[in-house]
């Protein structure tokens, strides 16, 4: 039984599961919205969220901390992107900065699709 698992797995170990984050984040922070499942995008939503929280800082160390968490070369230009174009849009909200939409069922499996965006 799955009671007080609050983690999903995607049935990925623990550095499959974070390159699978660190791609859609990347994604999301590059597009500004992205269509995947649902379970996919309410697993993103606090990894992001998290991050945009440190980008309105805008700090040195909170700059390394969001390429750290975003990784590689990428993860420097998606956290230029991050601090300087969406991070300052949110100065003044206390939070909730991602919106999730539901979408139909997707055709070949019938997964649960979702769109997540900046609000």
């Amino acid at each position: 039984m799955k009671h007080h698992k609050s983690i999903r797995k995607f049935g990925r170990d623990h550095a499959g599961r974070l390159a699978l984050l660190r791609s859609l984040a990347l994604s999301l922070i590059d597009l500004e919205h992205i269509e995947t499942t649902e379970a996919r995008a309410k697993e993103l939503r606090p990894f992001v969220e998290k991050l945009v929280t440190k980008g309105v800082k805008a700090d040195l160390s909170s700059r390394r901390l969001i390429i750290s968490r975003l990784g590689g070369v990428s993860g420097e230009t998606g956290a230029k992107k991050l601090i300087d174009d969406i991070a300052p849009r949110y100065k003044e909200r206390a939070g909730g900065y991602t919106r999730i939409m539901k979408l139909p069922r997707r055709g070949g499996d019938a997964a649960k699709m979702a769109v997540i965006e900046f609000v």
